[in-house]
């Protein structure tokens, strides 16, 4: 009976998600004492690096943040760069980022899809047994992967931590030969991206609901992740990204290294699932009809499906990429100086990443040397709305659920956010008195 369920559970290192978290959960005779998402990776510097730094050398240093994101901060930085510069960039600067955007939530989200979630579905402790078990499905993941990767080193110039992309314009711009390459390549992946699609439609997500705000970027012509105003789904309006302070409301919490947010509610959610519900819409068609033959309808509220979001989201980049990548074969490249004059300002920019909407802020002096820079990361931006779930989830799992069972779902709700945790701690600004 549920009213002898007395557990202390302590997963004091959680696999397959990137930083390390732990997860407390007391219950005693059947009632939840304690629920708690602690957060225990080591603080990070880079709003301090960047300090002195030139616009050109904030853009390359902030990247580093994250090996995962790197092409988002890269992104991101660049545009509250030029926003403080004075900087807009040309057409085709803009088409080569959002493409080489599109490229990163390819490789991000197959890697998590396939190698830090499906295990869970398959009994596994990792893709490492799954790869004896079924070889051809991790060979299937290792493919989408490697074509992802090469599509963002043929635009940045290498996968990780691209360095063509710069300040007003691109280093050197890409092999048009090499272009056509990775079009011909990513439309061969599409029998492969839907025997993917098969695949997702057959794992049994758990059931599971709590409404909560969701908050993603939102553009007027597009699915907006590279351009956009903020939008929650709580408000009719949208808020412009230079107020984007007045969405995060960052605060602390004694068992987290990462700051918390908040917006209309206790807690919002950002990522896939978020940018789903709210510009369901202008999703490609083919990414509609694979949210259909998902069963994912707009709004949802079951924090699990956020996989899936991502699943409907790689149909949309594989298609838009497709797209994209056709008018730059057929446009052609011109050559563009990508130089600019340093002066005194200060600029916000947005960008959203897999996993969720990112800001970046930089103050410049007349020199053009950093003043000073804030990142405001998806995750950190994620973590109260994960506790929040785990404090809802419990109480209804307890009932039903042995300890190893109650455990796992907890393990899978986390995951289901695709947390980049060491990404979320950033250095707090500390005054002793």
């Amino acid at each position: 009976m549920s009213d002898s369920k007395s557990y202390k559970i302590r997963l004091e290192h959680i696999t397959r998600v990137e930083g390390h978290g732990s997860i407390r959960i007391d219950t005693h005779q059947g009632k939840v004492e304690e629920v708690r998402l602690e957060i225990v990776e080591a603080n990070r510097f880079f709003e301090n690096f960047v300090k002195g730094m030139q616009p050109h050398e904030v853009v390359q240093t902030i990247s580093r943040i994250c090996g995962i994101c790197c092409v988002g901060h890269q992104l991101a930085g660049l545009k509250a760069v030029e926003a403080a510069m004075g900087i807009t960039v040309s057409d085709q600067t803009m088409r080569l980022r959002k493409m080489l955007n599109e490229s990163q939530f390819l490789q991000s989200h197959s890697l998590h899809l396939y190698f830090l979630t499906l295990p869970d579905f398959f009994g596994a402790a990792s893709i490492l047994p799954l790869a004896q078990r079924e070889p051809e499905l991790v060979k299937r993941a290792l493919a989408l992967k490697k074509l992802a990767n090469d599509y963002t080193a043929v635009l940045g110039g290498r996968a990780l931590h691209p360095v063509a992309n710069t300040v007003n314009g691109w280093r050197k711009l890409p092999d048009l030969g090499k272009v056509e390459e990775i079009y011909t390549r990513l439309l061969q992946s599409v029998p492969e991206m839907e025997a993917m699609l098969e695949l997702i439609k057959t794992l049994k997500v758990p059931e599971y609901e709590r409404e909560t705000e969701y908050v993603s970027l939102k553009h007027p012509d597009e699915y907006a992740l590279y351009d956009g105003e903020v939008c929650g789904s709580d408000i009719d309006t949208t808020v412009p990204v230079g107020d984007y302070r007045q969405v995060s409301n960052e605060f602390t919490v004694a068992h987290s290294t990462s700051k918390w947010s908040r917006w209309h509610r206790d807690s919002y959610m950002v990522g896939a699932l978020a940018r789903v519900n709210n510009n369901f819409q202008q999703l490609h068609p083919k990414a509609q009809e694979a949210a259909a033959e998902l069963g994912l309808k707009s709004p949802c509220f079951n924090p699990y499906h956020n996989n899936t979001a991502q699943m409907v989201e790689i149909v949309h980049c594989t298609h838009n990429s497709l797209a994209m990548l056709a008018d730059l074969l057929n446009d052609g490249l011109v050559e563009e100086e990508a130089t600019y004059q340093p002066v005194a300002g200060r600029g916000c920019g947005a960008i959203e990443v897999p996993r969720g909407i990112l800001f970046h802020e930089y103050g410049f002096d007349a020199n053009g040397r950093c003043l000073d820079a804030n990142a405001i990361i998806p995750t950190s931006q994620n973590i109260n709305n994960i506790e929040q779930d785990m404090k809802a989830f419990v109480p209804l799992m307890l009932p039903v659920m042995s300890q190893d069972e109650l455990a796992l779902k907890m393990e899978m709700l986390l995951r289901a956010y695709d947390p980049c945790i060491s990404c979320s701690v950033h250095m707090l600004d500390v005054k002793f008195v």
